[in-house]
């Protein structure tokens, strides 16, 4: 296992001894069996406590593990082709958003997600993960083209917001997005939308609008993140941990305020830890609920999209 958080620190020891154990028994030819079989299962005991009892930081900790699968990796083990096309027929090709057709258990359905890059090269390249309006604009080309055909819409959210530089400011980055959520709510065939790690704010929500909104079990959405919450309320960075608690954005919480229609599980200890599990558990979400999607009519559907959203945040007085 990748131990790599403070509250993995229980793991790291036991692991650390399991390693010594092993030399011990390398290096003397005496057998540690049964040590080793108690420490293991200790090893995966002190494994469930810790990651049945996250707190919401520690679930956002998880959400921007660097090994955790990105988009292109999750196309790469679910689908059985894919082609990628690029830009927007205005400004220019987004690297920070990829997209195209690719094809699931024999069905073509039309793919868009943040990419946020494996190394520091390929994340400067993807600009992190956060789009410049062209990003959103491409975005909404190839939902308009999967409409157009006839294909199913499946968007992968992995974002710390959309890109906040002036220039991106200068060409529309705000009326990118809501064009976005505007023409996601009316889009004539299926859309399903998946939070696979981080989900902030408008940069989320520009991809974001579907009949079923689904999030990975140690992703994140929230209007802002922790550290630009805290700094906004206390003035500082130090109370990220109690930012992530009150604004209720793990998963867990989410789902209990109705605002998302699923968790999806990971394998124990993030999705990092066996992405070709994590895929396969995807793939298999996504056919179900393409499956059940596909059989209600275009004005069903859409109604049924709009109606969801309207009602979030509806207060009813007795």
């Amino acid at each position: 296992m990748k131990i790599t958080f403070d509250f993995e620190k229980p793991l790291a020891d036991l692991q650390m001894q399991i390693e010594k154990i092993k030399q011990v028994e390398e290096k003397t030819k005496v057998d540690m069996s049964a040590t080793l079989a108690e420490l293991e299962e200790k090893f995966e005991t002190t494994k469930k406590q810790i990651f049945s009892h996250l707190t919401g930081w520690q679930r956002v900790q998880i959400s921007r593990h660097p090994e955790r699968p990105y988009t292109l990796q999750y196309l790469e083990l679910m689908c059985d082709d894919f082609i990628e096309m690029h830009g927007d027929r205005t400004v220019g090709d987004d690297k920070a958003i990829v997209g195209g057709f690719g094809s699931l258990n024999g069905q073509t359905v039309m793919f868009i997600g943040h990419q946020k890059g494996i190394n520091t090269k390929m994340r400067q390249y993807r600009n992190f993960g956060m789009p410049n309006p062209e990003g959103y604009r491409k975005a909404l080309r190839l939902m308009k083209i999967a409409e157009k055909f006839g294909k199913p819409v499946v968007t992968l959210i992995d974002t710390p917001g959309a890109f906040p530089g002036l220039e991106a400011e200068e060409r529309g980055q705000g009326e990118a997005i809501a064009r976005n959520l505007l023409e996601m709510a009316v889009l004539k065939v299926p859309v399903i939308c998946v939070v696979i790690g981080e989900g902030a704010s408008g940069g989320a929500l520009g991809i974001g609008i579907g009949d079923k909104v689904m999030m990975l079990e140690n992703s994140w959405y929230s209007v802002i993140s922790p550290e630009n919450c805290s700094t906004i309320l206390w003035k500082t960075w130090e109370n990220k941990e109690k930012a992530a608690e009150v604004l209720k954005l793990t998963s867990v919480d989410m789902f209990k305020n109705k605002l998302v229609d699923g968790v999806i599980k990971e394998p124990l200890g993030g999705a990092h830890q066996d992405p070709i599990a994590m895929a396969a558990t995807l793939k298999k979400q996504l056919i179900k609920d393409l499956k059940v999607l596909a059989e209600k009519n275009v004005d069903e559907l859409v109604a049924e999209r709009i109606d969801k959203f309207c009602s979030m945040g509806v207060v009813v007085e007795g």
